[in-house]
């Protein structure tokens, strides 16, 4: 049983060194996940592995069952959670190709499902979530970043947006002013989701495009997907680190 789950953002619908042993469709209490989960070898080790927007890329970030994602991953044995996610660089050195490693997240989010715990409940539950990214996980991909000679910029605040749309400069403006220095649309509710199943979980960024504002010109996808390309090499590099220490 694998205890190492990787989720896929934009940019990594699959893992071109995981060797597939299985792909087990899982049914939830909260709907169906973003796809199989793809079980296999990944250097080395066991690992499963689960694109967040689906392995052909077509779930919005707002349409993302989080809630499904994270029981499935559980169910199936997973102790700590490796996010990958693309996202906008808001501070001057955050730029386009850098690998972050945030340790504080803003919820700017809304409408989406946040909790398992609302239905049947004997009492109200609340998670502490003061440090809202496992440390020692954290750490550990810190160690596999330095093996792996990866470059990585530790400590930043990553602000969750709703999307699918891209933020207004007037809107980064004010997300700056608050501290964040990256970001991205899917960090949240799956943080959260995470903690409330006691599952070890960190977010390792990729900065695929300055953020609204931030650059020259307009926002393409095109420049998303180059700045992708070679960002998640540098992740294949930190994983192939990292199954060592998981």
């Amino acid at each position: 049983m694998a205890d190492l789950a990787i989720i896929g953002g934009t940019g990594l619908t699959k893992l071109e060194s995981l060797k597939i042993s299985d792909r087990e469709i899982v049914h939830t209490p909260y709907g169906e996940p973003s796809g199989p989960l793809s079980h296999g070898q990944l250097y080395g080790k066991e690992i499963m592995f689960l694109p967040r927007h689906g392995y052909g890329h077509t779930i919005p970030p707002h349409k993302v069952n989080y809630r499904a994602n994270l029981w499935a991953l559980k169910e199936a044995g997973a102790r700590c959670v490796f996010a990958v996610a693309a996202v906008g660089g808001i501070r001057g050195d955050m730029l386009p190709g850098k690998i972050v490693l945030p340790d504080q997240i803003i919820d700017y989010t809304w409408s989406r499902v946040t909790t398992f715990f609302e239905e049947g409940l004997k009492q109200v539950i609340h998670i502490d979530f003061t440090h809202p990214y496992a440390e020692a996980l954290r750490q550990k991909i810190l160690q596999a970043a330095a093996a792996a000679n990866v470059p990585v910029i530790n400590g930043v605040t990553y602000a969750a947006t709703q999307g699918p749309r891209l933020e207004t400069a007037a809107e980064i403006d004010r997300l700056e002013k608050d501290g964040c220095g990256i970001v991205g649309m899917t960090g949240m509710p799956e943080a959260a989701l995470a903690r409330e199943l006691e599952m070890d979980y960190a977010t390792c960024a990729v900065v695929a495009n300055w953020a609204a504002g931030r650059g020259t010109g307009e926002i393409t996808m095109k420049e998303i997907e180059a700045e992708l390309a070679g960002g998640m090499k540098k992740v294949a590099k930190i994983l192939a680190q990292l199954v060592k220490l998981v």
